[in-house]
């Protein structure tokens, strides 16, 4: 029964963002509603958690099937908090999202937004990451709003594979019709970075960080780039397990036995 069913939903952009209103749009005909999210911007955080200073929470919104939290910590605090403090049970899911810009590639590295779907799997809870490749505040996210319930009704039907979480990115598409949804793999990729070197009115330096992405294989159909280039959306099942099965076999040499 929908009514059952509870969603823990976050993001990196932070409680104000047009990308989580969406998000909770989305949710809310499915079940009941428990947000808390960053209360500015986290992009880039990764997996990082807080533990040099205390994490505060605020309750910025109530009513019926939805309550939402906001945090001075990072997006992994708020799941850890949510899962650990604040619900008297486990969600049914977690959500994360809709980011403002790509995590398709590398990026999904560094994504807060991700990392946040990350942390759910690692606890055994169905978690799905969405973006929009739009980085404005704001960006519109009505084109894709069907699409998110789509597979978001689809998840909850068929399940995602244990410890698996899905990466979604939706292509801007105010000028084209999006074609369909295609499940890809994570295409190869690298961020070119750059540091503008600027000083301060008390000439010390100070550098922002830029540059651009680097495809390192843009002719792949099978890659979320690929998709996401060509009017799909992308979903990624991503996997917890870093280790690299192809390569144990060729460093079984290394090993050694002291005892």
């Amino acid at each position: 029964m929908k009514e059952d069913r509870l969603f823990l939903v976050t993001n990196d952009d932070g409680i104000n963002a047009r990308g989580l209103d969406a998000l909770i749009e989305v949710v809310r005909p499915f079940g009941k509603v428990f947000v808390i999210a960053p209360e500015e911007g986290q992009s880039g955080m990764s997996h990082a958690i807080t533990v040099k200073y205390p994490i505060r929470l605020s309750k910025v919104h109530e009513e019926k099937g939805l309550v939402k939290y906001s945090s001075n910590g990072t997006p992994v605090d708020c799941v850890k908090l949510a899962l650990n403090k604040l619900l008297d049970r486990a969600p049914d899911m977690i959500l994360s999202g809709i980011n403002h810009g790509s995590n398709a590639s590398s990026s999904v590295i560094y994504s807060g937004t991700m990392a946040a779907a990350i942390e759910g799997c690692i606890n055994g809870i169905p978690s799905i990451g969405f973006s929009l490749l739009d980085y404005s505040p704001d960006a519109n996210f009505s084109s894709v709003l069907k699409y998110a319930e789509m597979i978001l009704s689809d998840a909850l039907e068929k399940g995602i594979p244990d410890e698996t979480c899905l990466n979604v990115n939706f292509p801007v598409n105010t000028y084209k019709k999006i074609k369909g949804i295609r499940v890809c793999r994570q295409n190869k990729g690298v961020w070119k970075e750059e540091f503008d070197h600027r000083r301060d009115p008390q000439n010390r330096d100070y550098y922002w960080l830029t540059g651009e992405f680097i495809n390192l294989e843009p002719d792949a159909p099978d890659t979320d780039e690929y998709a996401l280039h060509n009017n799909y959306i992308s979903i990624v099942p991503v996997h917890i397990d870093l280790t690299s099965y192809k390569a144990i076999d060729k460093l079984r040499n290394w090993d050694i036995e002291t005892g």
